[in-house]
């Protein structure tokens, strides 16, 4: 089967030996379905033959595990390094499935940042063509670090239409600037909500915010997703929508986003041989 090729980072980091592309997807705020949107995506992109895995950097509020169906603790072979978990074809790692679920993770940021980084790099990814990293919501100390130290190929930014949420987002999308990573595009979330009764369709969280934004900063928009009680049903299950119905209008939803994404990664400068050498 064909690999992705990696792509150009920030700053020319050294890019993770088992992972030919980082993709983060990140808010301006919460609310808007970031952790929806990024698990769908991750399970979309598998479904289009390639190999994902998804990490969950909300150090204190991860919900990756839950939405995956995950119980249970990883393996460490060496006690140093650790497997990843895996849910419906997908690797993951969160520090949801290293504690206790009703533990708090009372701690400052350089303590947060500290985790990120040793579940990024501590845990035995294998040869993954995208790892989608799904942040908390905001523009703190967890964005920051990620920036600085992992090698990143581009940003997907997840909204709501509605002004407040596209004016938060906006945030986000400068922040990504500052930072030098890429903003491959933006996603809607909850853009219609189609009556199951009737089929009436109504913009509950108004209409065309993301479109308007997406022009603005000149990205791309990925795709308009529906606001649909399968999503979250399917997602408090343990078995995303994409999964749980592959034939749907929804899953579909989520693949034509997905396949934007490719499209606007593959836009993007390849990394120098000499870097992505290691991964072959």
């Amino acid at each position: 089967m064909p690999r992705l090729d990696s792509h150009a980072v920030q700053r020319d980091l050294p890019l993770h030996p088992g992972i030919r592309n980082v993709i983060v997807v990140g808010s301006g705020k919460g609310g808007v379905g970031k952790s929806t949107t990024a698990v769908n995506l991750a399970a979309a992109l598998m479904q289009s033959g390639l190999s994902v895995g998804v990490l969950d950097a909300d150090i204190y509020g991860p919900s990756i595990p839950a939405m995956l169906g995950i119980e249970g603790k990883p393996d460490s072979p060496d006690g140093k390094t650790i497997e990843p978990m895996r849910g419906h074809g997908l690797e993951a790692m969160s520090i949801g499935v290293l504690v206790d679920q009703d533990t708090p993770m009372i701690w400052r940021g350089p303590m947060a940042t500290s985790a990120l980084m040793q579940l990024f790099n501590d845990t035995r990814w294998g040869d993954l063509d995208i790892l989608i990293i799904d942040l908390p919501p905001g523009t703190g100390d967890i964005q920051l670090t990620l920036s600085q130290k992992i090698p990143v190929a581009g940003a997907v930014v997840v909204t709501t239409p509605q002004d407040i949420a596209t004016l938060d987002a906006s945030k986000a999308v400068k922040m990504f600037e500052k930072v030098e990573v890429p903003v491959l595009g933006l996603i809607e979330n909850m853009a219609v909500h189609v009556c199951t009764n009737c089929g009436h369709a109504e913009h509950v969280f108004g209409e065309g915010g993301g479109e308007r934004m997406a022009a603005r900063y000149g990205v791309p928009m990925l795709g308009a997703l529906p606001l649909d009680i399968r999503i979250r049903e399917r997602g408090d299950g343990g078995v995303p929508v994409v999964v749980a119905e592959p034939d749907s209008a929804v899953a579909e939803a989520y693949r034509a986003a997905a396949q934007h994404l490719l499209e606007a990664l593959a836009r993007r400068p390849r990394a120098p041989m000499s870097i992505a050498a290691s991964l072959v």
